[in-house]
């Protein structure tokens, strides 16, 4: 992707040298120093550059709704949040839904169904929807990113809240839009799928309902999710996209749509970052770059 024309002589210097992301971080710790914090910057932030990890669960708690843009209510906030946690796990308890040996993932799903009041009257679970495998896959992710079930929880049920909310009416679209994009970068590619019909068997569901959950590891799907909570699902596109081009060799080399799918679902995780890194610069190659923060 063409530098930036706008970026200054140290930020460039700094890459030079082995130092990326030196002024973004710097651009960062003054946008958190706002107050209030301006969601729409941090939101245009996240779009261009990856959060650093220091920050990044705090910037997602505010993009996410969580915290407030006022800091001075911030430990009030989290109180009051932890308080409510605690309060859905006690009534849980005593319904007997969860026990001290139940697992994090299971705990949080039943928190979320009894808040969303969709709690189901057996109390073992026996079977899951799909939006539930969904909601599972997701949860497991992030509780291995933040360990701390308080955080863990409201990271999980504002992300998928967010998801369903915001981006439900456009998931039916992206393999559309995929197929659109990928007729752009390797039409021989996508003709190839096609002609295996394999295009309609990817694995959508793990890509795009479950966010790459389980699909990449965690250090690729943060920078994924930095740019899918600050405001964009296509960057779910990009990445599917990139995939593809990423093992286009060995795609090309199968015949069997089961194959590709089975494949793609269990693809290697040695080079998931310069697959992400490659995707982010395809989206701002199609969809623009935000303009900087500051």
């Amino acid at each position: 992707m063409a530098e930036d024309p706008q970026r200054n002589f140290r930020s460039i210097y700094y890459e030079k040298v082995g130092f990326r992301g030196v002024e973004e971080k710097k651009s960062l710790e003054i946008l958190l120093k706002d107050d209030p914090l301006d969601v729409e910057k941090l939101c245009t932030f996240s779009q261009r550059f990856p959060l650093p990890s220091l920050y990044r669960i705090h910037v997602w708690k505010v993009l996410l709704g969580i915290l407030p843009p006022h800091a001075e209510s911030h430990l009030l906030v989290m109180k009051y949040r932890d308080e409510q946690y605690h309060d859905v796990l006690h009534a849980l308890q005593v319904m007997r839904y969860i026990h001290e040996d139940s697992p994090k993932v299971e705990i949080f799903l039943r928190m979320y169904q009894l808040e969303t009041e969709k709690l189901p009257r057996q109390t073992d679970i026996t079977y899951l929807e799909p939006e539930d495998e969904d909601f599972f896959a997701i949860a497991k992710a992030m509780y291995e990113m933040v360990k701390n079930e308080v955080d863990s929880y409201w990271l999980i049920k504002c992300f998928v809240n967010q998801f369903s909310h915001k981006y439900g009416d456009s998931l039916p679209h992206l393999p559309k839009s995929l197929e659109y994009y990928l007729s752009l970068e390797d039409s021989r590619l996508l003709n190839h799928l096609k002609s295996c019909g394999a295009m309609s068997k990817l694995p959508y569901g793990l890509w795009f309902r479950k966010c790459f959950a389980g699909c990449l590891p965690d250090s690729s799907l943060q920078r994924v999710w930095d740019k899918l909570i600050s405001g964009s699902c296509k960057i779910l596109v990009f990445v599917a996209m990139e995939i593809l081009l990423s093992y286009k060799i060995m795609l090309l080399g199968m015949s069997k749509a089961e194959s590709i799918t089975q494949f793609l679902e269990n693809m290697p995780q040695e080079n998931t970052d310069a697959i992400v890194s490659k995707a982010v610069d395809l989206w701002h190659k199609h969809c623009g770059t935000p303009m900087h923060t500051i």
